[in-house]
């Protein structure tokens, strides 16, 4: 296997986060939204990694590793209904409808993400000190 797959995984791995990262920051800027129909009102987003490994070259030959982002799925939790009957966008009845978005939870998530991300750079880094000391070693 090629020293330089690493770099390859570690950045699919970073570009996985990265879509983590957005669908929280997503989701953090519309948990205050609200609708007067519980149909538009916003749903939660949130990525689903799969990883993937496909021997290409035989038993023991070349091996492609990586993170795939297999889809991002909408949370299915029913909004939360408010009384507001001053608000423009109250329903006939003075209800109106805001998303099922924990911020601390999103909140959560974003650190998770921002660690994993950091992770992946670090073994990044860490492989290039490698590579590099293995190349020195022949001067």
């Amino acid at each position: 296997m090629s020293s330089f797959k690493v770099f390859d995984i570690a950045g699919s791995g970073m570009s996985a986060q990265s879509v983590r990262l957005n669908t929280v920051a997503s989701n953090l800027a519309n948990a205050d939204s609200v609708s007067g129909d519980p149909a538009t009102t916003y749903k939660a987003r949130h990525p689903v990694f799969e990883a993937v490994r496909a021997d290409v070259a035989g038993k023991f030959g070349d091996a492609n590793a990586a993170v795939k982002i297999n889809s991002i799925m909408q949370s299915n939790a029913t909004p939360t209904q408010r009384y507001e009957p001053g608000n423009p966008l109250a329903n006939s009845d003075g209800f109106v409808f805001a998303p099922a978005v924990n911020s601390i939870e999103e909140m959560v998530d974003m650190i998770s993400a921002s660690r994993a991300y950091q992770n992946n750079v670090e073994v990044m880094n860490t492989s290039k000190e490698l590579l590099l000391a293995t190349l020195k070693l022949g001067q």
